[in-house]
């Protein structure tokens, strides 16, 4: 049986991301808790993924396109992602997000997330 384990953001080195992300996350068995930091003007382009994912907006403001909609999640707001559904996320003012994931991110820990790592254009 695993052991409870108790975690600080402060003792979790921030990754760097692109110019405007940082991340930091943790994982238990089964899940994988994200704290994201998107500067405004940040965007995570349109992706897919077979894990259900959880968006609570700490801070700021978001906007969330999928299913060809446009869904505003701020501060306090939390948006239910089902698996598998392409959605992509603009920041619209500095933002702090925690995303929940089942199963963990295999692809964050193998560092495979390229399209998290693309450098910013220089027009934002």
């Amino acid at each position: 049986m695993p052991a409870a384990a108790h975690h600080s953001w402060a003792g979790i080195e921030p990754e760097q991301l692109n110019s405007l992300v940082t991340r930091q996350y943790i994982t238990g068995s089964n899940i994988m808790l994200a704290r994201l930091v998107l500067k405004k003007g940040a965007h995570v382009p349109l992706h897919h993924h077979f894990h259900e994912q959880v968006s609570h907006v700490v801070e700021g403001a978001l906007k969330f396109l999928l299913e060809g909609k446009e869904v505003m999640v701020r501060a306090g707001e939390i948006l239910c992602i089902p698996p598998h559904v392409p959605h992509e996320v603009i920041a619209l003012e500095d933002s702090i997000a925690l995303d929940i994931f089942n199963p963990p991110r295999e692809d964050w820990l193998n560092g495979d997330d390229a399209y998290l790592r693309a450098p910013v254009p220089s027009s934002r």
